[in-house]
């Protein structure tokens, strides 16, 4: 299955980079050379664009604290399901995961279609709100149906954030020619948020239980939410660095 998996990405992206017009792309630009003329005396962007952009490291800063709270989620909800209802365990996981994708989609849809008049922030700031309300509502009951209704509003959050993420990542590096570096080094800590919420959240259950573990992961969720607030420009149309 990973084999086929592997090879169907393959070919998609190279359908992809197949289907853009040559034409329609700008070297010197991609290489962060605005001024075609003067191409020749300028010389690239270098790495160093990222640490000097105030937006990208207060966005990186959120996108670690959003994943941090919310990788754990769903794992930790198979758990209450499977630890009350073992027979249904798999199918309930399944329910919990279908659930998510058929909001994602649509939202994904809207998302795309209004992110240019709506603004970027105004709609990033429901998503990342989405997800400590999320959090706390797995706390109030154990019920099946409940926890996967919950779950839906995974969709919501999952499908902002996908489909904002690179066109805010395209905004703020828009002239440096870094865009796909920036966009490696967000996936980075993204990275790192996921991977270390696991261990806490895990720690979190066995000494204080299920409803702490999502208390805390909603508190992570609401920092992130509050640093986006106050501290992330709106960056649609925003001149070039």
């Amino acid at each position: 299955m990973s084999y086929l998996a592997r090879r169907f990405a393959l070919i998609t992206l190279a359908l992809a980079v197949l289907s853009i017009p040559a034409q329609a792309i700008d070297h010197e630009r991609a290489r962060g050379l605005d001024n075609k003329s003067t191409a020749a005396a300028e010389s690239p962007s270098n790495w160093r664009v990222l640490l000097e952009c105030r937006p990208l490291l207060i966005f990186a800063g959120c996108a670690m604290l959003f994943h941090f709270a919310n990788a754990p989620l769903l794992p930790l909800v198979g758990q209450k399901l499977a630890a009350a209802y073992p027979a249904e365990a798999t199918a309930m996981m399944s329910s919990c995961i279908v659930a998510a994708q058929l909001v994602m989609l649509p939202i994904a849809l809207l998302v795309g279609r209004t992110a240019d008049s709506w603004g970027r922030k105004p709609l990033f700031l429901a998503g990342f709100a989405i997800l400590p309300i999320r959090a706390v509502l797995y706390t109030l009951c154990d019920n099946s149906f409940w926890l996967i209704g919950v779950q839906l509003l995974d969709g919501i959050g999952a499908g902002v954030y996908g489909a904002l993420t690179p066109l805010v990542i395209a905004d703020i590096m828009r002239g440096t020619g870094r865009y796909n570096l920036a966009q490696g080094a967000i996936a980075t800590v993204q990275g790192i948020g996921a991977s270390l919420s696991g261990l806490a959240a895990g720690e979190i259950v066995d000494n204080f239980g299920y409803s702490a573990a999502f208390l805390a992961l909603a508190a992570a969720a609401a920092a992130a939410l509050t640093v986006f607030a106050l501290g992330m420009p709106e960056t649609t149309d925003r001149p070039p660095s």
